[in-house]
């Protein structure tokens, strides 16, 4: 038997395994994530060192594909790197797949983090469409944005947690999406708030998706539909979204819940 230590933390009920000394690889993620034979969780990351930022991680998702990004993960390394001394400041910079991050511990223990410029241009998303703002998917209108990682956002009048139950597996690996996509259905409360439903490429149905909520925040001020900071209620809590000055801001909780051992057969 392998022991291997971890600790598990979650942002919005979005829940993660981090590993304080082994690195995170794809047959890990799909092993320790396994909700019946392992810990439980929707990713896996690991801290390692870096050239040109402070620190970086690499990042799984539970089927143990490839994660670009995460909004909710990256709170959770965020507080897990301080709390560890990885980083000696408060503020700083994060290398991921998507580019260079920077998150910025609170206060109050909140996280608000840089997430960059969003991504418009459809061969970046990747979609396979001419029109990425405006484009049909099983039935509905849609628009596609990258926060480092693809997203396919509904805005709708119905039930979105319903909706994203029944289309979500259907629209993630639909042909216009080449890496397969994110999926968001939206309901927009006013302009100043939103709730959202995801469906997560690599994850399935979950509690929350920092990304999605950016990237909806994003579709809907395009659309006029939303103002330019955004409260979203998620079904494990809620962020504020900010989208300005091209920029989009997440801020939002990260928690610690435990931290223990694995032991894996060899």
């Amino acid at each position: 038997m392998k022991t291997i230590k971890f600790e598990k933390w979650q942002g919005l009920g979005n829940d993660f395994i981090i590993l304080t000394e082994e690195k995170a690889t794809p047959e890990l993620a799909k092993i320790m994530c396994d909700r019946n034979f392992g810990i439980g969780a929707d990713g896996l990351f690991s801290p390692r060192k870096t050239e040109n930022t402070d620190i970086g991680w690499d990042f799984f998702n539970s089927d143990g594909s490839i994660a670009q990004m995460c909004g909710n993960g990256i709170r959770c390394f965020a507080k897990f790197a301080r709390a560890h001394n990885l980083v000696n400041k408060d503020e700083f910079s994060v290398e991921t797949l998507a580019g260079t991050i920077i998150p910025r511990i609170l206060h109050d223990g909140r996280v608000r983090v840089d997430m960059g410029k969003p991504v418009f241009e459809a061969k970046k998303i990747p979609v396979n469409t001419d029109t990425p703002q405006d484009f049909e998917i099983e039935g509905f209108s849609a628009s596609a944005v990258s926060m480092g990682n693809p997203h396919c956002i509904i805005f709708t009048e119905g039930d979105s947690k319903k909706l994203a139950r029944e289309y979500g597996a259907k629209i993630e690996p639909h042909p216009l999406f080449p890496q397969k996509t994110n999926v968001e259905f939206v309901r927009i409360e006013n302009p100043s708030k939103m709730r959202l439903d995801v469906y997560e490429r690599g994850c399935g149905i979950t509690l929350a998706c920092g990304t999605g909520a950016c990237a909806a925040t994003v579709a809907g001020v395009l659309k006029g539909l939303l103002n330019d900071t955004v409260k979203v209620e998620l079904p494990g809590g809620e962020l504020t979204i900010e989208y300005k000055d091209k920029n989009v801001y997440m801020t939002g909780d990260a928690t610690k819940v435990f931290e223990g051992e694995f032991y894996l057969k060899e």
